[in-house]
């Protein structure tokens, strides 16, 4: 287990209610290879589910789900993160989710 992972594994027992520490165990999971996506996306989607406002766990979970070969349940993640990007006016962003879109 990498030195990341285990440090964000133990915050997130310490305190499991703390959505940014969930959100930077995902990525350590998502960046430690395929066997621990499916971990990844479970803290993404407790991310997602944690604030309504707060696009970029939708983004990194919408793409993780195209992937791992789950488009049908990363459109509606990849849309609502899209709203959010128009919403808070994150240019950058909202031109790659349009893109990634309209390629599903």
């Amino acid at each position: 287990m990498s030195d990341r992972i285990a440090r964000f594994s133990a915050l997130v027992a310490q305190q499991p209610e703390n959505a940014l520490f969930r959100f930077s165990y995902a990525q350590a999971l998502e960046a430690a290879g395929t066997e621990r996506h499916a971990e990844a996306i479970e803290h993404y989607r407790i991310c997602v589910a944690s604030r309504s406002d707060w696009m970029m766990p939708r983004i990194l979970l919408g793409k993780l789900l195209l992937r791992t070969g789950d488009p049908a349940a990363a459109r509606p993640v990849l849309e609502d993160a899209l709203a959010l990007a128009i919403a808070q006016d994150h240019q950058d962003p909202e031109v790659e989710l349009r893109a990634i879109l309209a390629n599903l």
